[in-house]
């Protein structure tokens, strides 16, 4: 009799358990199912040793977002570009080259450029300030487009451009200072021009813009372009370099020499990027991107394979994204003076299908 009292008393305990662990996993399958289908949020190490506000240094207001993009065309991509900046409330944009593509070479039709800039006017405005540097697609026809980015510059009263705008030209936009060059497509001494500009200007934070490469410093099939003198100069100036030509999107870590790609030793995280002025206490270190798929076409990685991370050539890589990783185009955006700190900026590459691509975060140390 004992031992019946004891099994009434035992089979609910068995139902009750058996519900527990039932209970238990179903709710480690629904957190497996929640780490499968929840991205990786972007996540970074704070440096050890971050940068102080320099004295006497011009700032870029708060948030100030810019978009970088080449090889655009006039089509229905460019027009998605066009839109996601316009979507990422974006506050300028700077175009390293290559407009409309009203030719195979040398484009001569004036109502190319005409087209070209209705299309920006159609869905960013006609006063949106918009600059940008000759490309070797823009050549034939570049007294059209320089006039109409000349307008664009005279439309904003916070835009101030001086020297020959596109070729030989430095501005200032909120606080941010450009070059924006031709080197390797137009003109001479480009090299000079742009060490003179930047040690001569007080920007915390520094652009150099122009449309060609040199090999290394692209993952397509392109060749030597421009020579080293304009990426080392921009290097030791701690200037972020801005190019297009090759139509791909390409980002490198912290380099302390761009002609040798190497990579800073301290700071050789990809996400993670330190910008510095050359001076006797340390060395001028930057990086360098290709953002070159907004609209015409997008071209394959031929170089530093494989084609994921980590990629190879010098490991000086963070990023890349070509046809071999079914690339859509996009455009590189980065907002400078994030977080309270003039000194501090956010970057990432989104496409037309709204997926983030790259992120990243700057700091700059220019003394």
């Amino acid at each position: 009799m004992n031992y019946y009292k004891k099994l009434f008393l035992l089979i609910p305990l068995v139902f009750i358990c058996t519900g527990c662990l039932q209970s238990s996993e179903k709710e480690s399958n629904q957190n497996i199912s929640k780490e499968l289908i929840t991205p990786t949020p972007f996540t970074y190490e704070e440096p050890k040793f971050k940068p102080s506000i320099p004295p006497l240094k011009k700032q870029t207001i708060q948030k100030l977002k810019v978009a970088f993009l080449a090889d655009q065309g006039i089509n229905e991509n460019a027009k998605r570009v066009l839109q996601l900046i316009k979507d990422e409330n974006t506050d300028m944009v700077i175009h390293a080259g290559d407009f409309g593509y009203g030719g195979i070479l040398r484009e001569r039709s004036i109502g190319t450029a005409l087209n070209w800039n209705s299309q920006i006017s159609e869905i960013l405005g006609s006063n949106f300030p918009y600059f940008g540097a000759i490309g070797n697609h823009d050549e034939g026809n570049w007294s059209t487009y320089q006039k109409l980015l000349q307008d664009r510059v005279d439309h904003n009263i916070e835009a101030i451009c001086i020297g020959n705008l596109g070729i030989q030209s430095s501005c200032e936009y909120k606080g941010l200072f450009f070059v924006l060059s031709g080197v390797g497509e137009f003109g001479n001494n480009h090299d000079t021009y742009i060490k003179n500009e930047l040690q001569k200007n007080n920007s915390i934070w520094q652009i150099c813009t122009w449309h060609k490469n040199q090999r290394a410093m692209q993952i397509g099939g392109k060749k030597d372009a421009i020579g080293w003198e304009a990426y080392e100069e921009c290097r030791k100036g701690g200037a972020i370099i801005a190019t297009g030509h090759e139509h791909t999107y390409s980002r490198t870590k912290t380099l302390v020499s761009t002609e040798k790609q190497t990579v800073h030793t301290e700071w050789s995280e990809p996400n993670v990027i330190r910008v510095a002025k050359e001076t006797e206490n340390q060395n001028g270190s930057t990086f360098v991107f290709v953002s070159g798929i907004a609209g015409q076409s997008i071209q394959e990685q031929e170089r530093c394979k494989p084609i994921n991370y980590p990629y190879g050539c010098n490991n000086e890589w963070a990023k890349i994204y070509t046809s071999d990783q079914n690339a859509s185009p996009g455009a590189l955006f980065i907002t400078f003076h994030v977080d309270d700190d003039p000194t501090k900026a956010h970057g990432y590459f989104k496409n037309i299908d709204n997926e983030i691509i790259d992120e990243f975060i700057i700091y700059n140390f220019n003394e």
